[in-house]
């Protein structure tokens, strides 16, 4: 019997068997595809992934496939610049550029073998779950192979990450809810040739006219995208042809410029699952949620899925915790996932607005906002932060949000944070708080194995300063970080620390 079975080799499963893999959890993981998928989808990651992508080893390996993003310059009816969305300055808070543009195939490739290479992880590629059964204590899945060979496997648990058309959660009988965004879209990658390069804009834009609304991305070297609505009278099988396509990009490009690399219609939806959760079976990624792409979270709202999960089987697993552990991952991501698509549509309705009316009353009403003067806003302040499950109680300001990753001084050169302290549980202290804070953490050291950290402690310089600034601006005196890197916990007493380190043990 596995530990862990996941259905899916994407990003979002192989993130998950990946993160099991590396606590040493027998994973077994399955694909029906034998490849991965030679185009483009995902194009847009941030900081918190790269953290995830540098737990599980592979940040250097993949940079070759990756560029910062550029701004985002978004443009009204009359042609004038009416927002821009952008990154925050430097030094960045997670040790790593905050929005990135990537290719898809090289990084996933990257990540499977990665993956693979894995003692505690069984993969099986070209088969696909045909039938699954749940018992109190185990799950059992039939994966059939593409000659319909099948054989079974049993697991504790079994994640679902397969997709938007989820087998798993179908069966189990898990129910989407519908967040009212419902577009169809053309989705165009392409890749530019130098003199197309000459021409095209050197900044990611939205093009917010009501007759056609579009987004342009700049990707990694020559890779650029287009998301171009779909009018009413139009059939998006037809537009996603060659000559439809051309027709479109006419005003960017001519076909002796570019090479078309993929095109394809979409129904853009903003779905989210009713539970995440069905006894053993946990939906992530796609099985879990959709929506617009409008600042590119797709891939990384599955990956965050995972990354929040997985900690929590974990513990479980090696009874650091009781299974009710495992219930805050659908409060705690249902919340995350079902904030942040209101935020994305939001967006997307201020890129689509069709009305022209409406439209410039939009224009108005932004450039009124910042009095004339556009002025950038970081992407990373539409991040919600997280609420309830596995946080403390009380409600301080940096409850649920991520904990940052500085540059840390060493005799060769800095690494990041992580790097030293590792990915378990950590407690960050102020560098002048006295030894009551480490005899309260000490209790906790067996259950959480607990790593305690002061501020500017021998070996422990950091470069940049950001550790710093977040004490300063959250005005505390400790934070307790979770495996995943989110505060569980800002603290200006010991006995306050005392109190949620009980509270934490199983």
């Amino acid at each position: 019997m596995f530990d862990v079975a996941v259905v899916g080799f994407g990003p979002t499963g192989a993130v998950a068997a990946g993160l099991l893999g590396l606590q040493g959890i027998r994973t077994f993981v399955c694909d029906e595809q034998t490849e991965v998928y030679d185009k483009p989808r995902a194009i847009a990651l941030d900081h918190e992934i790269m953290r995830v992508f540098q737990q599980l080893g592979i940040a250097e390996a993949i940079e070759p496939f990756m560029e910062p993003f550029t701004n985002s310059e978004f443009y009204g009816v009359d042609g004038q610049l009416i927002k821009c969305m952008s990154t925050v300055a430097p030094p960045y808070p997670l040790g790593f550029s905050p929005s990135l543009v990537f290719t898809q195939p090289a990084l996933e490739a990257v990540l499977r073998q990665r993956v693979s290479g894995m003692p505690s992880v069984q993969v099986k590629l070209g088969h696909q779950v045909t039938a699954l059964q749940t018992s109190d204590d185990a799950v059992s899945i039939t994966v059939t192979n593409a000659q319909g060979h099948s054989s079974q496997v049993t697991a504790r648990f079994l994640i679902a990450c397969d997709g938007a058309s989820s087998f798993v959660r179908k069966q189990v009988g898990i129910e989407l809810e519908d967040l009212g965004f419902d577009e169809p879209w053309l989705v165009v990658d392409v890749k530019v040739n130098e003199k197309g390069m000459a021409k095209l804009p050197k900044v990611s834009m939205q093009y917010c006219e009501p007759q056609r609304p579009c987004t342009y991305v700049i990707g990694p070297k020559n890779h650029r995208r287009w998301e171009i609505a779909i009018n009413p009278n139009e059939d998006p099988k037809q537009m996603a042809t060659p000559e439809a396509t051309w027709k479109l990009l006419s005003r960017w490009l001519q076909p002796d410029e570019a090479t078309l690399w993929r095109q394809a219609s979409y129904q853009f939806h903003a779905l989210v699952a009713k539970e995440w959760r069905h006894k053993r079976v946990f939906i992530a990624g796609d099985a879990a949620h959709q929506q617009p792409p409008f600042l590119g979270q797709g891939m990384c709202q599955g990956i965050r899925d995972a990354a929040n999960l997985c900690w929590k089987l974990a513990h479980v697993l090696h009874e650091r915790a009781s299974d009710a552990l495992l219930d805050s991952y659908c409060t705690e991501r249902k919340g995350h996932v079902t904030e942040l698509t209101s935020r994305i549509k939001g967006i997307g309705q201020l890129v689509g607005q069709r009305d022209l009316q409406k439209a410039r009353e939009r224009d108005a009403r932004l450039l009124a906002e910042c009095g004339g003067q556009v002025k950038p806003t970081p992407r990373q302040n539409v991040q919600p932060a997280l609420v309830g499950g596995c946080l403390d109680s009380a409600k301080h300001l940096a409850v649920g949000t991520l904990f940052p990753q500085a540059w840390i001084e060493q005799a060769a050169s800095p690494v990041r944070m992580d790097d030293l302290l590792g990915c378990g549980w950590r407690l960050l202290l102020q560098s002048d708080v006295d030894t009551s804070w480490e005899q309260a953490a000490a209790a906790a050291q067996p259950s959480l194995s607990l790593k305690v950290q002061r501020l500017n402690a021998p070996g422990f310089q950091e470069s940049s300063g950001v550790l710093a600034s977040w004490f300063e601006r959250m005005g505390c005196q400790a934070a307790l970080v979770r495996p995943d890197h989110y505060v569980y916990g800002a603290f200006n007493n010991a006995q306050d620390l005392q109190a949620a380190l009980m509270v934490l043990k199983p």
